[in-house]
């Protein structure tokens, strides 16, 4: 199946060969190795990636999945979606590859795994909590692979600073975007050598890409037009925010509910208070 899946940015599987010692796969070379290894072991001597080569990875990654999801019967899903399994040729145009852990997608069975497999940072919570994976997971997985390629740090690392560790990290990002603070984020190897509004539209496709519910999370395609013309992103984002806020309401009228529960007792006295229920 994997052989049969053809499109330019999906690594080309040429063939296999089996024996009873060996189980090898041909593959094309890629001579610029993986992205990760462009942005985190490259030597002194060469420059950081560019910010338009970065941007063509976004799109062409985009676009890769987008093919496995929609235009393959079965559809594939990768499970992996992370900088060190997608790989540059030549002219650096990206490639999805290494599918050791991808499963073909028959709609008629409930697709349910009792062992989750991935790379912490990129694992959705639903497939981490139920074993459930669908092309969701790997829009959640392409979020985080999108922030890596954006700050150069692991989906992992990527952390609040120490004096805000009582805020979630999408609300860090969010204030980051809200504040025009986007390099605190953008790799600082490129020394401000990046396209401001660019950056911002990757940052919120990313956070789009990684809501907690997968019914809330874009498709792939959705994800390439909106990296290719900017379709759709304004109005998912005006909703984004609203829901976002709702949420903030919804959480903060819950504990004003428990501390009235908690302060109520307070005029009471201990007799009263451990007395019969």
């Amino acid at each position: 199946m994997i052989s049969m899946a053809i499109h330019h940015n999906l690594l080309r599987l040429y063939g296999y060969c089996t024996t009873p010692i060996e189980r090898l796969l041909v593959y094309p070379l890629m001579t610029n190795g993986s992205v990760a290894s462009c942005l985190r072991e490259r030597p002194a001597t060469q420059p950081p990636l560019s910010w338009e080569i970065r941007k063509r990875i976004a799109i062409g990654v985009a676009r890769g999945l987008a093919y496995l999801h929609e235009h393959c019967d079965p559809k594939i899903i990768h499970r992996d979606v992370k900088t060190d399994n997608i790989f540059l040729d030549d002219e650096y145009e990206a490639v999805v590859g290494d599918f050791g852990l991808a499963k073909l997608i028959d709609y008629k069975h409930t697709h349910v795994i009792t062992k989750v497999c991935g790379t912490i940072g990129h694992i959705a919570p639903e497939y981490f909590s139920t074993g459930k994976s669908s092309e969701k997971t790997d829009v959640f997985g392409y979020g985080a692979m999108l922030l890596e390629i954006i700050t150069r740090q692991r989906a992992s690392h990527l952390i609040p600073l120490v004096d805000k560790q009582d805020i979630t990290w999408i609300d860090w990002v969010y204030g980051v975007l809200q504040e025009k603070k986007l390099e605190t984020l953008v790799d600082g190897e490129l020394l401000g050598n990046y396209v401001e509004n660019e950056a911002e539209q990757l940052i919120k496709i990313a956070l789009l890409c990684r809501q907690t519910s997968p019914t809330r999370r874009p498709k792939m395609s959705e994800v390439v037009r909106m990296l290719e013309d900017d379709d759709g992103l304004a109005e998912r984002w005006v909703r984004w925010e609203e829901e976002e806020l709702l949420c903030k309401k919804v959480k903060h009228i819950h504990h004003s509910n428990i501390d009235w529960v908690l302060d109520s007792t307070s005029n009471l006295f201990a007799d009263e208070l451990s007395g019969a229920r």
